[in-house]
């Protein structure tokens, strides 16, 4: 599989990566949205924020069951019962009466998200290895960081000629047109003999292992509340932009776009100057910018200071994530090799739990102050690099130091 044609590698990657696109696309599609949903709903800021986390919390839990389920039945029966529930879930979502509703519907619809996912990735591994694998990798990488910046777009220019519950209606249209084109397009890649049986005891040991290890731990943090802070910038700027600056949904749905081009410029970088500079340096990198435009913010959230003074550090902020993410999770699963699996599901499930709880927190002064947006910001920037240093960087010095005999005379 490796020696695949070119055109279809480039259409395989274009389907794989679209399958990858629905969680971006269910989160940032409706942010546009949050004010006239708080309108709508009579509601509040914090509870249209947990709409969010609902979702947030059904990505991190479907690559914990979505993942295991794929290896033992199989790749394309389990991606399209999944996306089937995106579907429906879509809709649900597009006729909820009230935020509840709306909440529970998040929760299913980001659960059955993840199923693109977690069987995309699978599928990578199925069909490639070696450098073939890394290359597809990264182009998959690429699709997905266009999630960011098209997202909200899409979202805002529905927004124009809709309400909110349109844009519930188009995430439905992507989910149908996924199901025609893997149905008609993607065969199984996982044969019944390469199946493997369901063991749960295993499992669970395997995931107290990692929470055993100090190095791993320190990474995932690191990379977890990182991604923490920048779920509650996805909570918050919507609010920020729109209710304080007096941004249209269209001109929020640009500089929303323009922080997406800040991941590809941060992960981009860290690809090309991988042979220059070693991967544990560009995470110290990151961490320092993280933390120093987390800082900036607050204080221009603080002194309400023009929008560009307050979108500037936002942009360094998103480029930091990007090279804090692909560092701590390449150093955190190279030493994961026997156990990659758990180690990649573990990975991915602590940045959504730990988002979970932040993006709720930007609310809590209400739709008009950014201030609870800049200090969960930092805060997160803040515990990802205690996290590093506590963890990682001091069970290295530890590990470097040499062991000194006394002689007592």
């Amino acid at each position: 599989m490796n020696k695949l044609s070119g055109k279809k590698r480039i259409q395989l990657a274009i389907l794989l990566g679209s399958l990858g696109l629905l969680g971006p696309f269910t989160i940032d599609t409706y942010l546009p949205s949050f004010p006239t949903i708080v309108k709508d709903f009579h509601t509040s800021a914090s509870l249209v924020q947990i709409s969010l986390t609902s979702c947030l919390l059904g990505l991190g839990l479907g690559q914990l069951i979505i993942g295991p389920m794929s290896d033992v039945k199989g790749r394309r029966q389990p991606l399209l019962f999944f996306i089937g529930l995106y579907l429906l879930a879509s809709l649900t979502c597009s006729f909820a009466p009230n935020i509840y509703f709306l909440i529970i519907s998040r929760l299913v619809q980001g659960f059955a998200a993840s199923g693109g996912l977690v069987i995309s990735r699978a599928i990578v591994r199925d069909l490639f290895s070696g450098r073939e694998l890394t290359k597809f990798f990264t182009m998959m990488v690429l699709v997905g960081n266009l999630g960011p910046i098209v997202a909200p777009i899409v979202g805002g220019a529905i927004l124009k000629f809709t309400s909110w519950h349109g844009v519930f209606l188009a995430l439905a249209c992507i989910g149908l047109v996924l199901i025609f084109t893997v149905s008609l397009k993607l065969e199984e890649t996982l044969p019944k003999e390469k199946r493997i049986p369901s063991n749960l005891p295993h499992i669970v040991s395997n995931f107290g292992s990692l929470f055993k290890d100090r190095t791993f731990m320190g990474y995932a943090l690191t990379q977890g509340f990182t991604t923490a802070g920048i779920f509650a910038y996805v909570s918050g700027i919507p609010f920020v932009y729109q209710n304080i600056y007096g941004v249209t949904p269209q001109q929020f749905s640009l500089l929303f776009g323009v922080n997406g081009l800040a991941l590809i410029i941060g992960s981009q970088l860290v690809g090309r100057m991988a042979d220059i500079i070693p991967e544990r340096t560009f995470l110290k990198i990151g961490l320092a910018i993280s933390n120093l435009s987390g800082a900036l913010l607050l204080i221009a959230l603080l002194l309400k200071a023009p929008l560009i003074l307050v979108a500037i550090p936002i942009f360094f902020f998103v480029s930091s994530i990007s090279m804090i993410g692909t560092t701590s999770f390449a150093l955190a699963i190279e030493t994961q090799g026997h156990i990659a699996g758990s180690a990649s599901a573990l990975l991915g499930l602590l940045p959504f739990v730990l988002g979970s709880i932040s993006a709720p927190l930007v609310g809590i002064a209400g739709a008009y102050s950014g201030v609870p947006m800049g200090v969960v910001i930092f805060c997160s920037s803040f515990l990802a690099l205690l996290s590093h240093f506590v963890f990682v960087q001091r069970a290295s010095v530890r590990n470097q130091s040499p062991k000194h005999t006394f002689d007592i005379k």
